[in-house]
């Protein structure tokens, strides 16, 4: 199970909350995952179990970091934009647009 490559955008929400569900998918199925990968009795002598969880382990942890990486760059750039946003705020007090796309993008973060 392959998580999905190249660059996350963080500007759709739902958009990023479907690619971390889907980058996931090893995670929620991890028993059926251990039960391929384990070896009954029958084939032990067909698959090697030690490189088959290997090769699990591998792909759980190559997904673990996807999603990390993914979701701390997306903090980043959600904080840089909260950043800007704030530093506008402080020079147009009375805008209301302003104040929303703030408080949205703080929602974000």
């Amino acid at each position: 199970m392959a998580a999905p490559s190249g660059a996350a955008s963080c500007e759709d929400f739902a958009e990023f909350q479907e690619l971390l569900r889907v980058m996931r998918t090893i995670d929620d199925r991890i028993v059926h995952e251990l039960n391929t990968t384990i070896p009954t009795a029958s084939f032990v002598g067909k698959v090697d179990p030690g490189q088959t969880c290997k090769e699990l382990y591998e792909s759980l942890m190559d997904a673990h970091t996807k999603r990390e990486r993914i979701i701390k760059n997306c903090i980043s750039q959600t904080s840089a934009v909260v950043k800007t946003l704030k530093e506008e705020r402080e020079k147009a007090h009375e805008d209301a647009a302003l104040l929303k796309q703030l408080r949205k993008e703080q929602t974000k973060v």
